[in-house]
């Protein structure tokens, strides 16, 4: 199972009010690809999610700029990509390595709102300067969790009846740290900030952000029962696919480290997860994500996988909701290619505070542009019935310290440094490809002539990846065409 990033999926729900401004409410949860009922995922449930999307623009086809948490929230939060922020881990903040550039939230608050942030909306520590980005982001102090600081600790009941470390943790509340988890702090935190601003004339960004399905999945018990084991569909694309080169795979360090994990010794970097394990991982992911639904890209065996920390479309493929209300009260549905780094230009756009963003020139620093498309000419489009042409291609990347995987470095998390090649793919609506070259993490800088092995993925006929079609002879023009535009870049799309 390829447990979602980025890890998350992102609701945006634009709620008009009696000011001029519109409040907007501003959902994250973490490490979610579209593994829900309204993507058609046979082992989801979650209901409440399921009427959001009746109201709302669906995005099928939305993609992070990197599997991996801080570098893509900080790029969906400032609308630049990873390459441009210079941040592909988790250890420098992007107003002391590149720019003073405004976020979404700081774009807000400079003009009117109020801004909070409840739960894990930037990642927390160096990457957001220990302080989630404040004072620039937010009106006042984020709010995170008490119960956070128990995220990792030994609360998980193991098959020997003591306490571990697992991956797998169906939990019983009234026997937890303080008898509740952090995602239900946060919904509370939240419930009260709204009842608050329903007697403030000052219009709010409100941004939430919930840790499950992250690892580990602890969970009410309970949800279980929504997932019956025998009724979990294990994934066709179980196998590594025979052509895919080494360093396009993620050995899952992650899960390795959780105990119930640790103890079935399998073998580093390509051992298989044992298939009745496989299932209660699935199972388990989906009830974390039913528990958050009802407070309300991950890998799931794909390829022999599991977690984010790949180019794989499992990886970088998220869900992507928005409720406007008054531009429709329908379930709209878009195929079109779009970016998280299209969010900020959206917002702002449908906030009527400006007409658009600029897009950020490439020769010069500027503390407030784009380097996405307002999706808001789409979303018009969409609600009248009017065709529209989107992007014809879309850009993500993921780092690697070496050819080979490995623990140490870490090839699923390198730090800059370790940084030696990087993985750059384009996605059109038919193929991905993608090429793995040398990167100087001093220059932040790719050498195109380096290249240590290709990707090609034809999506009409191989959905799941199986089929690495580089350096087929036949598709020569076609590699070559992909192969220009990658170089070239999103400007040139």
């Amino acid at each position: 199972m390829k447990f979602k990033l980025q890890f998350f999926i992102i609701f945006l729900l634009l709620k008009s009010s009696t000011y001029a401004k519109p409040n907007i409410l501003f959902l994250v949860v973490d490490d979610l690809r579209p593994s829900l009922q309204v993507y058609g995922d046979q082992n989801s449930y979650t209901p409440n999610i399921n009427k959001l999307a009746a109201k709302s623009y669906l995005f099928t086809k939305a993609y992070a700029q990197q599997a991996l948490c801080a570098p893509s929230r900080n790029s969906f939060l400032t609308s630049r990509r990873p390459d441009s922020l210079h941040l592909y881990d988790f250890y420098s903040y992007w107003r002391d390595v590149v720019g003073n550039f405004t976020t979404i939230p700081q774009f807000f608050k400079e003009n009117g709102y109020h801004t909070y942030s409840i739960g894990k909306v930037f990642h927390p520590g160096a990457s957001s300067n220990w302080s989630d980005d404040s004072p620039y982001s937010w009106s006042k102090k984020p709010y995170h969790p008490s119960t956070e600081k128990y995220t990792n600790a030994k609360v998980c009941v193991s098959s020997d009846g003591g306490l571990a470390r697992n991956l797998i943790c169906p939990i019983i509340l009234e026997e937890q740290p303080q008898k509740i988890l952090p995602d239900q702090q946060s919904l509370n935190a939240a419930i009260k900030y709204l009842e608050i601003q329903k007697n403030n004339s000052k219009p709010y960004f409100l941004a939430v952000g919930f840790h499950k399905p992250h690892i580990p999945f602890k969970f009410p018990s309970e949800y279980l029962t929504f997932h019956p084991l025998n009724k979990i569909k294990f994934p066709k694309n179980s196998f590594q696919p025979p052509l895919l080169p080494s360093v396009a795979w993620n050995p899952w360090t992650d899960l390795r480290k959780r105990d119930d994990i640790k103890k079935l010794n399998i073998s580093f970097p390509f051992g298989r997860m044992p298939k009745n394990v496989t299932l209660k991982i699935i199972q388990s992911y989906h009830a974390s994500l039913t528990y958050v639904d009802h407070l309300i890209g991950w890998s799931m065996g794909e390829h022999g996988e599991f977690a984010k920390y790949s180019n794989f479309e499992v990886a970088a493929k998220v869900p992507l909701i928005i409720r406007v209300p008054k531009l429709n009260e329908g379930h709209i549905i878009s195929h079109e290619l779009v970016e998280l780094v299209d969010l900020f230009p959206t917002l702002v756009h449908l906030s009527g505070l400006s007409s658009g963003m600029q897009t950020c020139p490439k020769d010069k620093t500027v503390k407030l542009c784009t380097e996405g498309k307002s999706l808001v000419p789409l979303m018009v489009s969409l609600a009248h019935g009017q065709a529209y042409e989107g992007k014809k291609a879309i850009f993500y990347q993921y780092p690697r310290p070496g050819t080979f995987p490995t623990q140490h470095p870490n090839s699923d998390k390198p730090t800059l440094h370790e940084i030696k090649i990087m993985g750059y793919s384009i996605k059109t609506k038919q193929f991905r490809y993608t090429m793995w070259t040398y990167f100087d993490n001093e220059k932040f800088t790719p050498n195109w002539k380096k290249v240590y092995a290709t990707e090609l993925y034809d999506h009409l006929f191989d959905p799941e990846e199986e089929n690495n079609l580089a350096g087929k002879a036949s598709l020569s023009n076609l590699e070559n065409s992909l192969k220009t535009a990658l170089i070239k870049g999103w400007r040139y799309i």
